[in-house]
């Protein structure tokens, strides 16, 4: 259930939703950080569920002290009325067994708002790739009937590879087996596309094949990506600076190393 932080709730329709899916090497919400923060968007409120895992925490994007304030939590919904966009930042994992009532919840909330788009941002195992997935960039899309009708064209002109049907037991059939959808890492990314399908909503998935570790380098692939549809911003691919890093980003890895050691 979406519950605003206004006095009012805001109209978000017709507005593009971007919202990120936790996945291998959190890429998604690294690539939601920089839109957020770079855009210095409003928080308009927050997605209230038992389906994710609870936190809370101080304001990942304040660069004052007095901005700090408040408590932020796992699924909040962040808006710029100027350019039409909403952003879902979701921060912690969804809980064992609650995967198909949070994909219903955010299905439920999409539908309710009346987005003219939704954007999915997420990533998927880079060793599970099959010999075709290796060919070409790491970037994959996806998109539902609705969205294709919607942005065709676009999609052609940016030559993005869609993500390849594979066998579901490579090697061990004899090829007269329907091949699959097989999206390893990828959290509710498939279930959330597939949903999606039957239920009309023009949604696209963004997906890049990557491995854990340091996915800062991932995180901007992924947005100068969706930044070459969407044109955001002006060439960002010639200046990375033009991506406003958030403060938070500093703490990625822990705190530096104790002096007192040496």
């Amino acid at each position: 259930m979406f519950i605003s932080s206004l006095k009012s709730p805001p109209d978000l329709k017709g507005f593009t939703l971007i919202m990120p899916v936790v996945a291998v090497g959190n890429v998604g919400q690294l690539a939601v950080d920089l839109i957020v923060s770079t855009f210095d968007m409003c928080r308009v409120g927050h997605i209230h569920t038992d389906c994710l895992i609870p936190m809370a925490g101080n304001n990942p994007y304040s660069t004052r002290k007095e901005d700090a304030d408040g408590v932020h939590t796992a699924a909040e919904v962040y808006m710029s009325r100027e350019m039409k966009l909403a952003v879902l930042q979701i921060r912690s994992p969804v809980i064992q067994k609650r995967a198909k009532r949070f994909r219903q919840v955010l299905v439920s909330w999409i539908k309710a708002a009346g987005f003219s788009r939704t954007i999915v941002l997420s990533s998927s195992h880079a060793y599970q790739r099959d010999d075709r997935q290796l060919q070409g960039t790491p970037l994959r899309y996806l998109v539902t009937p609705s969205m294709l009708k919607l942005s065709e064209e676009a999609l052609k002109e940016l030559g993005w590879l869609e993500m390849e049907k594979v066998q579901a037991f490579p090697n061990l059939t004899d090829g007269t087996a329907e091949p699959r959808l097989h999206i390893p890492g990828g959290g509710i990314t498939k279930g959330f596309y597939t949903d999606s399908c039957a239920e009309d909503l023009p949604v696209a998935v963004l997906l890049l094949f990557c491995s854990e570790g340091d996915n800062i380098p991932d995180a901007f692939t992924l947005v100068n990506h969706l930044n070459s549809w969407l044109q955001l911003l002006d060439n960002p691919g010639e200046d990375e600076n033009k991506w406003k890093i958030p403060p938070s980003w500093t703490l990625m890895f822990g705190g530096s190393i104790p002096p007192a050691l040496f």
